[in-house]
């Protein structure tokens, strides 16, 4: 036995050393040298930490390339965030010089070549987010480690501007905004143009994001800048058509930041903020104050992209013939809207507190507001049409979480995904629902045990935690996560979730416009794991009803 654990250890130590590794990599500013990580028998990931692919950006203006560098850049150590307000808006942290992004690329006894590459835009509302480091509690959440060596993908992640430097705009060519989107082009921009040198293929670049990322991946495809940049696209809860993720006011947003400031709101009001110091500007953010159901706390997240006639040159339901041969994978966390729900009514989550039908009703009015009482009346009858005679305390519950998720995640993705299909013609469409229980819910924790997946749920499976945190998670966690993993690799790869190295446990039908099938994901997968139709009735009532009360003049101020 003692024979056998020596032998092992020798054959242990001679693959983790045999590992192919790239060493210094050649690229357009210069060379780099990252960080090779031994994770077994012939295998290892090459990290790269803190590759700058732009310039220190200019305050309100578009990014420019890098000048280079002389000596070999030790890429070990993450950038800074992109400047950003605190999330209880107190405080400012991050940099200017922030545009930067890391790369992890699988290696096994041969050096990588050819790979898929996969590149991940965070989430954060257009306000805050970072891909650098530590997210929460020194847990770094967007590792690309475990991605990219079960998939034997390259993944990217990528430094792009939030908040009043990312997103603030006159809505006017004086002060056009989408500064943030202009980033992330540059990324994928350098990406595409440096990525055969660290083993990937350029021709096969996949974007994926969760959120307000979820929704950059959508822009990006819709933007005509990024012809033959890339393939492949995946949005995970958020999409264009989001309510929060396009600015609708956004003169009267850059007035209000400009008044916080002290500049004047005439035609010198551009020339002073853009003079102003970048930690004032950054501090004078519209507030994200605690919401209501009078005022769900998502109408605060006002800095946001906007139709400025370059990057988005026209509506986003105009631009689709710009995804045409772009395959999509898009999909929601079957409860995105109670993360926000449960902020808007707090007494959702207090299991002993009576949940008061009032505010649901008030919750559906704030959401139906340009349709006036008609919206309201038409809305509260077919979400409480299921009710019993004496709704109970969890289907009105339930239906307030269901309300929060189709308005803001569920019916604009549905929205999206189905123009995806309509205007494809080499692009291949994939929509899912992630169903799993949440890890928060259930006895002696904090919600209630009917909790599905919530907003940002999807994240940890993803990116692999329930193997880099055994301890935190069960046998059913890594199930799930290897589920997704393999689906969104294999769908780098060919296009497919269904094929590629990895396998899945159930064949995920492509999204047609009749039937309009999904795969409904959970760590209790099998064939049967196929919907149709999600949600279509609440589709259609957002889509169709509602904008038709709204055209017909029903509508009350």
């Amino acid at each position: 036995m003692e024979k056998l654990k020596i032998l092992f250890a020798v054959v242990l130590s001679l693959g983790t050393a045999s590992a192919a590794t790239l060493g210094v990599v050649q690229t357009e500013g210069g060379s780099v040298q990252g960080q090779n990580i031994p994770l077994g028998l012939f295998r290892s990931v090459d990290v790269f930490k803190g590759i700058p692919f732009a310039a220190q950006p200019g305050v309100f203006e578009k990014p420019k390339p890098h000048p280079g560098w002389d000596s070999i850049l030790k890429a070990t150590k993450f950038a800074q965030r992109c400047l950003q307000i605190s999330m209880l808006q107190t405080s400012s942290f991050g940099g200017e010089d922030c545009l930067y992004l890391n790369i992890w690329v699988p290696q096994g006894q041969q050096v990588s070549s050819d790979l898929p590459v996969m590149i991940w835009f965070y989430g954060g509302g257009f306000m805050v987010g970072g891909s650098m480091g530590a997210n929460f509690l020194n847990n770094y959440l967007y590792s690309g480690q475990e991605i990219a060596d079960k998939g034997k993908v390259i993944v990217v992640s990528v430094g792009y501007r939030v908040g009043v430097l990312g997103f603030l705009s006159t809505g006017d060519s004086s002060l056009p905004g989408n500064y943030g989107l202009w980033d992330q082009h540059a990324a994928i921009a350098w990406v595409h143009r440096n990525i055969r040198s660290f083993g990937g293929d350029p021709d096969n670049i996949t974007l994926f994001g969760e959120s307000a990322g979820g929704a950059s991946v959508s822009y990006q495809t819709l933007s005509p800048h990024n012809k033959g940049l890339f393939k492949r696209a995946i949005s995970q809860s958020g999409v264009a058509f989001c309510p929060w993720a396009m600015s609708s006011k956004p003169r009267t947003i850059s007035e209000q930041v400009a008044v916080k400031v002290g500049c004047p709101t005439d035609d010198r009001m551009v020339a002073c903020l853009k003079s102003t110091d970048v930690k004032t500007l950054v501090m004078a953010a519209p507030s994200m104050e605690k919401g209501s159901p009078d005022h769900p706390a998502v109408k605060n997240l006002l800095l946001s992209p906007v139709v400025d006639g370059d990057f988005l040159p026209d509506q986003p339901s105009n631009l689709f013939h710009n995804t045409a041969d772009i395959d999509y994978l898009a999909g929601v966390n079957s409860m995105d809207g109670h993360l926000f729900t449960s902020q808007d009514i707090p007494s959702l989550e207090r299991k002993l507190f009576l949940f008061i039908l009032e505010d649901v009703k008030r919750l559906v009015a704030a959401y139906t507001k340009e349709m006036g009482q008609a919206g309201l009346e038409v809305a509260f009858a077919e979400y409480s049409s299921n009710w019993e005679s004496t709704p109970s305390q969890y289907s009105i519950k339930r239906t307030a979480v269901d309300i929060g998720t189709d308005y803001l995640f569920l019916v604009p993705t549905q929205t999206a995904i189905y123009l995806h299909a309509a205007n494809a013609r080499s692009g291949r469409t994939y929509s899912y629902l992630l169903s799993e229980p949440s890890l928060m819910a259930g006895p002696g924790k904090p919600y209630n045990d009917w909790v599905e997946s919530d907003h940002a749920d999807d994240l940890q499976f993803v990116f692999g935690k329930p193997f880099t945190t055994p301890k935190a998670y069960g046998d059913r966690h890594r199930d799930l996560s290897g589920y997704m993993i393999a689906y969104w690799t294999n769908f780098a790869r060919t296009g497919d979730p269904n094929t590629g190295i990895l396998k899945v446990p159930a064949t995920w039908p492509e999204y047609a416009i009749t039937g309009q099938q999904f795969l409904d994901i959970n760590a209790k997968m099998d064939g049967s794991s196929i919907g149709q139709e999600m949600r279509l009735r609440f589709v259609r009532l957002w889509t169709s009803t509602l904008p038709s009360l709204q055209s017909c003049g029903v509508t009350e101020a």
